[in-house]
C-alpha cells in the first residue's frame, strides 16, 4: 500500500519531529506581548520550505501579526482541498519561578518536550507540517490538495483572523478544515472535537477618587472595588446561572444527536477533581449534567481583580480605582455583540451606569453537524491510528472557528496530540512524543481518506 511508506517514514524520522518542535519552542513568540512573532513567522515559513511546502507570509495591514500560508496541490486529485488551520503564537510563560527549566529551553526529559508552546500549538502544528512532508519524501506527491494557514494572534483572541479570511477567501478556499488542536483523554483516546464555545471578553472599571487615600477615610470616601464587587455579584448566583436579563434568550438546545453523543463521552470526575486539587463541581454537577455544562454551558469566570495594595505583608490604602476582567464563554446562537448590549443594559438597570465597560474581543460559538461525512473520515483514521477515539459535540474551551465556517463555508474538527493533562497555558507545559507520533500518522490517514472519499 502506498499510504505504508509515509507510515514507515514517520517512523523512521522522529529524531527530525522533535529537532523541528524544539526549534520552534526555543523561538519566543508571545502575541500578548509582541515578542518574537515577526521571528516565529519567518521561521515557520523556513520550515515549511524544507519540508516541501511552498509557503509565504501573508498581510493585511502594519502592526498586524502576518499569516504563515502554505499550499501544495495535488497531481492525483485536485478536486478535494483539506486545510490545517494552526497559530505560532504562545501564551505568556509567566510566572517564570513556577518552571522546572526555562520556558523556551523545549527540553527532553523521558518521553516528554517541555516549553511554551510544546503543545499549544507548535507540537500540533508540527504533526500537520510532517504529515504532509512524509507523503511529499515518500510519493513525490499528495492525496489532496493542502492549505496551512497559520496565524499570529490566537492566544490574544485572533482580532483580524475574520479579515485575513474575508480578504484572502478565494486563496483560503477548501472543503474541510483540521483544527489548530485535539485532546488526548487520560486512556490515550484521541476526542475529536466538532465544535467550541464562543467567547466575549470585557473589563469593568471604576475610578473614584483621584489618588489612592488612607484607609481611615473609608468612612467618608467611597471604595471603588467594594462597588465593583457588589457589581459583578449581580451578574451570576452561586450555581454558576447568569443572571442578565435575556443571556439564555438566543442559545440553541441540544438536538438528540448531541445528547446522544453527551452521554457516551466518558469523563473520569475522580481523575479531573485530583488534576485541580478539587472536591467538587460548580453548582455540585455530577455525571451527565457536568459533561453537558462541559460542552454547551455559558459562564460567567471573573479572570482578574485588581484593586488597592497586592504585595506582600499589610498596608491600609483605600484604593482610586477598582478593575475586574471578565470572561463569558458563549454557545451557539449566542451573538457576541448582542450579548455585550445585554451586559451594559443590566448595569444601568441595576444602578451601576458609573461602571464603565471596555470590550477586548468577541466571538461566537461554532459547531460541525455529527452527520458530515468529513466527521466518519477523521474518526476512521484516529481509531487506526489509536485503536479507538471519542466524538465531542463541543469543546468547552474557544477559537476562532465560527469565522472559518461562516467565510469558507467548510466543516471544521479538531484532532490533535495534547494530552489532557499536558498543562498548556500553565507552568511545565508538554508534549508526549508517542502522541505527537500517533497524531502525525493520523493526519496522513485523515488525508488519503478525505480524498477518496
Amino acid at each position: 500500500m502506498i499510504l505504508l511508506k509515509p507510515i514507515k517514514f514517520i517512523d523512521s524520522n522522529m529524531n527530525t519531529l522533535i529537532s523541528d518542535l524544539q526549534t520552534l519552542i526555543r523561538q519566543p513568540s508571545v502575541s500578548a506581548k509582541n515578542e518574537g512573532i515577526e521571528e516565529c513567522a519567518r521561521l515557520v515559513k523556513k520550515i515549511l520550505t524544507k519540508s516541501g511546502i511552498s509557503s509565504e507570509i501573508l498581510r493585511i495591514k502594519k502592526g498586524v501579526a502576518p499569516i504563515v500560508y502554505g499550499e501544495i496541490k495535488s497531481k492525483k486529485n485536485s478536486s478535494k482541498t483539506l486545510m490545517f488551520y494552526n497559530h505560532y503564537d504562545v501564551q505568556p510563560a509567566e510566572p517564570f519561578d513556577l518552571w522546572d527549566d526555562p520556558p523556551f529551553s523545549g527540553k527532553i526529559k523521558g518521553k516528554k518536550i517541555f516549553g511554551r508552546g510544546s503543545t499549544d500549538d507548535k507540537g500540533e502544528l508540527i504533526t500537520r507540517i510532517k504529515a504532509v512532508e512524509a507523503f511529499l519524501k515518500t510519493t513525490k506527491d499528495v492525496p489532496c490538495n493542502i492549505k496551512f494557514v497559520i496565524e499570529g494572534e490566537e492566544e490574544t483572541g485572533s482580532a483580524h483572523i475574520d479579515a485575513y479570511l474575508k480578504k484572502y477567501k478565494k486563496k483560503f478556499a477548501c472543503d474541510g478544515v483540521i483544527w489548530e488542536f485535539g485532546y488526548v483523554d487520560s486512556k490515550n483516546r484521541p476526542i475529536i472535537g466538532l465544535g467550541m464555545k464562543g467567547l466575549l471578553f470585557v473589563e469593568l472599571s471604576l475610578k473614584e477618587s483621584v489618588r489612592d487615600a488612607h484607609s481611615s477615610l473609608a468612612v467618608l470616601i467611597k471604595n471603588p472595588a467594594w462597588r465593583l464587587i457588589q457589581a459583578i455579584n449581580t451578574l451570576r448566583d452561586s450555581n454558576g446561572k447568569i443572571l442578565i436579563k435575556d443571556w439564555y434568550r438566543d442559545v440553541k438546545p441540544f438536538s438528540k444527536k448531541d445528547l446522544e453523543l453527551i452521554s457516551k463521552e466518558p469523563f473520569d470526575e475522580i481523575s479531573f477533581k485530583k488534576e485541580f486539587g478539587i472536591k467538587s463541581f460548580v453548582a455540585n454537577k455530577k455525571g451527565f449534567e457536568a459533561k453537558k455544562a462541559l460542552v454547551g454551558g455559558p459562564t460567567c469566570n471573573i479572570a482578574g481583580f485588581i484593586s488597592g495594595y497586592t504585595g506582600e505583608g499589610a498596608k491600609t490604602v483605600l484604593p482610586k480605582y477598582a478593575l475586574v476582567k471578565i470572561d463569558f464563554r458563549l454557545v451557539p446562537q449566542m451573538d457576541p455583540k448582542k450579548q455585550v448590549k445585554r451586559l451594559k443594559a443590566h448595569l444601568r438597570e441595576k444602578g451601576f451606569s458609573d461602571i464603565q465597560v471596555k470590550v477586548f474581543h468577541g466571538e461566537a460559538a461554532a459547531r460541525t453537524d455529527p452527520s458530515n461525512p468529513f466527521v466518519a473520515q477523521v474518526q476512521e483514521a484516529a481509531n487506526e491510528s489509536f485503536e479507538s477515539s471519542i466524538l465531542n459535540v463541543s469543546n468547552a474551551g474557544t477559537g476562532p472557528m465560527y469565522s472559518f465556517v461562516k467565510n469558507l463555508k467548510a466543516p471544521c474538527i479538531s484532532i490533535g496530540s495534547t494530552f489532557i493533562f499536558s498543562r498548556i497555558h500553565s507552568p511545565n507545559e508538554y508534549a508526549r512524543i508517542d502522541l505527537l507520533k500517533k497524531t502525525t500518522k493520523c493526519i496522513c490517514l485523515i488525508m488519503d481518506k478525505f480524498a477518496s472519499s
